[in-house]
């Protein structure tokens, strides 16, 4: 299928303003028609949920559309979403729901390729009952996983390993699969930090073998909220702290207090406009996101070369840090004697956005031991086009010169 990039950029307001966004990894502009399901749910009618009253049903249906939705993008069942006001907040209160079950002595593994939110919260659970923290390291010169410190550190008291399937601030797309099966060996849970690869790959949680998986709507064109999927069973098995007189369903007994309906209208439009990129012959809406997924990919991928070239033709000037074999179009930059702050600057002085940080991905950044306190984040998204593209090699041409 051929993407219609002109036709798919129409749809969006946020680029009337003419500014090429590079900043895709820390969130995406909004089609108008999220915006129109945003208001049309707020504006009601709309009360608590109920069946009895329009308002009530309107509220009803807007929690059912979503987890279906999501259920759809993830490949699991409705009854395995949990909504959350983010995907830190989601994975801080499943940090706390898992450990209850923790001894001291127990082991917990993170990844240095995190961002942090799939770190410090289990750090701080295994603390708070003695369990032990194992990590998995990278190596900086590849951006690959290394394999030697998984077997390393995922033993026979492992409770629970935690990783990334892309890493925010590389792009890096660790083998999730192998990691699962290496911890469900020995009986460990496995969850997963989604919110970087839930735009940019067709998801499937059980294909991963993720046994939580998080991501976030605002990554892939919808508004701010968080989702965790896993199997409604597994869901079962945990007891979450909760009001007395609040529901003991699953999957709601994880969701506290009353839920933002028009923010879950405006997910679920999210995920039907990304369904109608590539329609294809199957009319099912799980088979249309695939397809989309596919046509982005490679989409995005083919702008992702251009840049890799043009950064190459800068030389010596320019240090592209993101090399792993599989990996997003997300490309992270320095410049050697200079600083990215400025190269953020003075790109943004041109209307082009391109961040300059670390992205929250702490200990990542750290790993890299890099001369400049920050580094610029090249990010793409499916509606930058060949003209951002052109513009933002240009302006960067320009800043090594200066």
């Amino acid at each position: 299928m051929t993407f219609d990039i002109t036709a798919f950029r129409a749809h969006f307001p946020a680029l009337l303003t003419g500014t090429a966004y590079f900043d895709g990894p820390g969130g995406t502009q909004a089609p108008a028609v999220v915006g129109a399901a945003i208001a049309d749910a707020i504006t009601g009618p709309l009360s608590n949920r109920g069946s009895g009253m329009r308002s009530e049903r309107n509220a009803e249906s807007a929690v059912s559309e979503f987890r279906e939705a999501m259920a759809d993008l993830l490949g699991e069942h409705p009854r395995g979403v949990v909504y959350g006001r983010s995907a830190t907040q989601l994975t801080y209160d499943f940090s706390r729901h898992l450990a209850k079950t923790w001894q001291p002595g127990d082991e917990v593994v993170v990844s240095r390729l995190d961002h942090d939110s799939n770190i410090r919260p289990w750090l701080q659970a295994a603390d708070a009952v003695g369990a032990v923290v194992r990590w998995i390291d990278f190596d900086p010169e590849t951006t690959e996983i290394d394999e030697a410190s998984v077997a390393a550190a995922i033993t026979e008291r492992t409770r629970l390993v935690a990783i990334t399937a892309a890493s925010n601030l590389l792009g890096t797309k660790p083998a999730v699969r192998r990691i699962a099966d290496a911890a469900h060996t020995v009986g460990a849970l496995v969850y997963v930090d989604g919110v970087h690869y839930t735009a940019h790959a067709a998801v499937d949680v059980k294909t991963l073998g993720a046994d939580f998986f998080a991501c976030s709507p605002y990554k892939f064109l919808g508004p701010h909220c968080g989702v965790l999927v896993a199997d409604p069973e597994l869901l079962e098995s945990l007891q979450p702290d909760k009001l007395l007189p609040s529901t003991n369903a699953v999957p709601e007994r994880f969701e506290f207090g009353t839920l933002p309906y028009e923010i879950m209208a405006g997910a679920t439009a999210a995920v039907d406009f990304l369904a109608a990129i590539a329609p294809g012959a199957d009319t099912g809406r799980r088979a249309r996101l695939l397809a989309s997924a596919h046509v982005i990919d490679e989409y995005e991928l083919a702008l992702r070369s251009r840049i890799e070239a043009g950064l190459a033709d800068l030389g010596d000037a320019v240090t592209l840090h993101s090399k792993a074999h599989d990996r997003t179009p997300t490309l992270l930059v320095t410049f050697p004697g200079r600083s990215s702050a400025n190269a953020y600057r003075f790109l943004a002085d041109r209307n082009i956005l391109a961040p300059a940080g670390s992205f929250y991905a702490y200990e990542a950044f750290r790993r890299l031991n890099l001369e400049d306190s920050a580094a610029l984040r090249i990010g793409l998204a499916p509606y930058n086009n060949d003209e951002d593209v052109y513009r933002l090699l240009a302006a960067l041409g320009k800043f090594v010169a200066s």
